[in-house]
């Protein structure tokens, strides 16, 4: 068995090994692991569909549906013709013809039409499909005549009679990509760099809540190519006190939606955290065993897990995130045009990300098909503590940087305590505990050919939409 590639992008000729003897012929006419290594596309089938065909020229289609098929002949022979009808393809119109008998079978990607002509008597057709019939999903279709047909075609069908040339088609659009916590800093920035793209849906949590209990039913998800799931519980001190909360979001939802991703062959994108680690390594790889502080960092670290287990993932390790939203740069921006001098931990070291690097490296990673696993993504430069990223935001915005006070975590704590007795307000409790060292190894990012912007960069230019 060898598969060939065509003109059509992804429609494939499968040639099959037949076994044939006294009694017949036997063949294996799909088998996922042996095929998978061959080179076809990762198909998972819910329906097996057979046409008959009583007589030599009858004719059918060519009709776009919105799932993958595996075409294949169980007794007789097709001339077989496929035209790709995909909005946005390189091979848009290209049209393929092949014969095929009992030795051969087609994959077809969704959205290239299909059809074909029994060349003898008693032919049976074969397919399987990735998604169930539905009289409601969009299925578009190209005439018959811009085929040359190796037989006068006989019994064709009103419908296939009167579908439109290929000049009058409406393109089949491309599966969707679904991104949850739209409103986020991350969801923010991946409105942008997909902007003007119709087939990314945005969802608000009010809009798509990863913890309801009706997710699986809440999409027709065979016809998603990609979650990229930005939604999260955020508040690391909160989860200490809120664990079920801070569980249901970070851990149980992208388990679920993990399944999901299986069960309807998806990509899952899922982002993580520095805090799934204690941060006793300089510099994590990927590589590396979770080992979380904090109840935020044991959730975060289940939903990572979890969500490795969907076939097709990619789980993303990111920082101290800084975009359009409230975060660490736009509170110390604040502080310092409020003329306030902040208090900043020194004894947390890593490197920012900016939202647009995040964003831009998940679509970097879903647009080239780079290898699923997992990946460290965060901006690139140095690595400095909490309070070297502060003195940075003051400079930016025209202060002192000796205006921020660098401490200790404990003696951060002591000081938060000082202040609350000060106003006469209950002491507050420590915050959670934080990894020391959250510095990203992203040579494998690196590697799928994204390079990210330095924080420092990154943040100048960010500090200047501040001030816009």
């Amino acid at each position: 068995m060898h598969i060939e590639s065509t003109a059509i992008a992804g429609l494939k000729i499968i040639h099959l090994d037949v076994h044939g003897d006294n009694r017949g012929w036997f063949k294996e006419n799909w088998q996922r692991l042996t095929m998978g290594k061959a080179g076809l596309p990762y198909f998972s089938p819910v329906q097996h569909n057979l046409s008959f065909n009583a007589e030599a020229g009858v004719t059918r289609g060519l009709h776009a549906e919105p799932w993958d098929k595996l075409v294949s002949v169980a007794h007789g022979k097709v001339f077989g013709a496929w035209c790709d009808l995909r909005e946005g393809s390189d091979t848009y119109g290209t049209v393929v013809e092949q014969e095929i008998g009992p030795d051969k079978a087609v994959f077809v990607p969704r959205g290239v039409a299909n059809g074909f002509q029994a060349l003898e008597d008693n032919t049976a057709y074969s397919y399987l499909v990735s998604d169930h019939w539905s009289p409601d999903a969009d299925y578009t279709a190209v005439n018959l005549d811009m085929i040359s047909w190796p037989l006068t075609p006989t019994e064709i069908s009103d419908k296939d009679r009167n579908h439109p040339q290929l000049v009058d088609v409406t393109p089949m659009p491309p599966r969707k990509i679904l991104v949850t916590g739209a409103n986020g800093q991350l969801g923010r920035a991946l409105r942008e760099v997909y902007k003007n793209a119709a087939h990314v849906e945005f969802a608000t949590r009010q809009e798509f809540d990863i913890t309801a209990p009706d997710i699986a039913t809440a999409r027709p998800w065979r016809q998603y190519d990609a979650i990229i799931n930005c939604a999260a519980y955020n508040d690391v001190n909160g989860a200490e006190t809120d664990r079920q909360s801070a569980w249901a979001a970070n851990a149980t939802a992208p388990a679920r939606l993990a399944k999901i991703a299986a069960e309807n062959n998806l990509t899952l994108v899922h982002v993580s955290s520095d805090y799934i680690f204690d941060g006793t390594r300089e510099i994590h790889t990927e590589e590396e065993i979770p080992s979380p502080l904090s109840t935020y960092g044991a959730s975060k670290a289940a939903g990572d897990t979890a969500a490795q287990t969907a076939p097709r993932h990619y789980v993303i390790r990111t920082s101290w995130v800084f975009g359009d939203g409230n975060n660490f740069m736009s509170t110390m921006a604040s502080l310092a045009k409020r003329n306030i001098e902040p208090v900043v931990i020194n004894d947390q070291k890593g490197r920012p990300t900016y939202a647009e690097d995040l964003a831009k490296g998940i679509k970097h990673l879903l647009e080239t098909q780079a290898e699923y696993g997992v990946y460290n993504l965060s901006s690139a430069g140095d690595a400095v503590g909490r309070d070297e990223i502060a003195m940075a935001v003051f400079i930016g915005v025209g202060h002192d940087p000796a205006e921020v006070h660098s401490a200790t975590t404990a003696q951060y704590n002591t000081h938060r305590a000082q202040q609350a007795a000060k106003k006469g307000q209950p002491v507050p409790e420590a915050e959670a505990l934080r990894p020391a060292e959250s510095t990203f190894d992203l040579s494998k990012m690196e590697a799928t050919g994204f390079k990210p912007s330095n924080w420092r960069a990154s943040l100048a230019l960010y500090l200047a939409l501040l001030e816009s």
